[in-house]
């Protein structure tokens, strides 16, 4: 069963009401454990827990891409598993948090893929509820299960299960941008989150530089295309087109400009992996770039506005990699 720090905080996100635990009689499985659903209080709306994890959504829509691709990459871009702190150093320089904060506190993730951020949260010994819309919460679950402190929801931004006010910390990193409505998306979180509360969110940059980016002439194709051959096209062009792009980023100045003409993620001296890794992590981001049905880069003065609207204060906005923008929520709305 849920946690319980956990569960007093889950809601009904269609009426906001407490839920209830129920025995699902259809299954045959002595597991007890396995064989429940969610019901709101009147009983009008219920949920399957599937593996463990509450779903509150569709089995299929439009994330379904990142499910595919955290499912097949389940471990790349974990620390634990690279042996590198990647995805902890960008989390640290993006929220501007320090573990001692966060030890016991209850954290939103925010569209966590298969856990890579949430597992940074745990080592420093919060409460972690790890939601994402689509099926990579099973990647996550799997990946990070050994975490007494996780809660793993497949669930919607935009109606949040949750009861408002219930978390210290909410974080989405590098998954606003891949919603329909990134400003809707935004607005949803503030209510979610104490007074007092951290918020940090990042978001592609709509800038000169962001929109020249080569996908952007053609993500009007790949995004037609069937996923499965999508990716297993780029099975075969990255290993083609990987030496090109090494190459040429080992000339100076010029070598970056040219490597902008070639269609991959590349982090060749970027991050120090092994050459294995470097051409998993492009295979895994240049899919990324090219399957989300919804790219949507952010102007900085928008998203500040959004902040300040939401009555936070000590709002920050600035690049790290992405354009982050962080806050604390007033503790007296004004």
């Amino acid at each position: 069963m849920i946690n319980s720090i956990f569960f007093s905080k889950l809601r009904c996100p269609l009426s906001g009401q407490k839920l209830n635990y129920r025995t699902d009689d259809r299954l045959d499985n002595s597991d007890i454990s396995a064989n429940y659903f969610l019901e709101s209080e009147d009983g009008k709306y219920t949920y399957d827990v599937i593996n463990s994890i509450p779903r509150f959504v569709p089995k299929s829509n439009y994330a379904d891409n990142f499910g595919m691709q955290w499912n097949m990459f389940a471990k790349t871009q974990l620390d634990s598993f690279s042996g590198l702190p990647i995805s902890e150093d960008r989390f640290w320089l993006a929220t501007g948090w320090s573990p001692s904060i966060l030890r016991d506190k209850l954290i939103l993730d925010v569209g966590c893929g298969s856990g890579r951020f949430a597992e940074v949260a745990l080592k420093a010994g919060a409460y972690v509820v790890a939601l994402d819309y689509s099926s990579a919460v099973d990647a996550c679950y799997q990946n990070l299960r050994h975490y007494p402190k996780l809660l793993v929801i497949q669930g919607d931004v935009y109606h949040l299960p949750f009861e408002d006010e219930a978390f210290d910390f909410i974080y989405s990193l590098g998954v606003l941008q891949h919603t329909p409505d990134v400003e809707k998306a935004f607005f949803a979180l503030p209510p979610k989150l104490k007074l007092g509360g951290h918020l940090c969110v990042d978001y592609y940059w709509r800038r000169f530089q962001t929109m020249m980016n080569l996908k952007y002439l053609f993500r009007p194709i790949t995004t037609r295309i069937d996923q499965r051959r999508l990716f297993n096209f780029l099975q075969s062009y990255i290993p083609i087109v990987f030496p090109v792009s090494s190459f040429f980023g080992r000339i100076p100045i010029l070598g970056k400009i040219l490597q902008r003409f070639i269609l991959i993620v590349d982090y060749t001296n970027i991050y120090p992996l092994n050459d294995k890794q470097l051409k998993e992590w492009a295979l895994l981001d240049t899919f990324d770039m090219l399957s989300p049905k919804y790219d949507n880069p952010q102007k900085i003065s928008d998203v500040k506005k959004w902040m300040e609207e939401s009555c936070f204060e000590d709002v920050q906005a600035f690049h790290a990699g992405h354009l982050v923008v962080q806050g604390i929520k007033k503790t007296i709305n004004q």
